[in-house]
């Protein structure tokens, strides 16, 4: 896979859960830490994504935003 998104994350699939139109995708990503993301339910029937499989979270840099208090 080459792509030119800088963060892309290596994970399992943890939890797949599909909606009529979306599909909630649970990743870890390391011990404990776990990414969520909502994709197409056509893009997950796709990907054919399903529990224990190997997966990858690709961020584009510019919608990921980091706030404190």
């Amino acid at each position: 896979m080459e792509i030119s998104a800088r963060n892309s994350l290596k994970g399992i699939v943890k939890k797949v859960v599909a909606g009529t139109v979306n599909t909630e995708v649970t990743l870890e990503i390391a011990p404990g830490v776990e990414l969520v993301s909502i994709i197409t339910k056509s893009s997950a029937e796709k990907l054919r994504l399903a529990e224990g499989k190997e997966a990858y979270a690709v961020i584009k840099s510019s919608d990921v935003i980091v706030a404190v208090e």
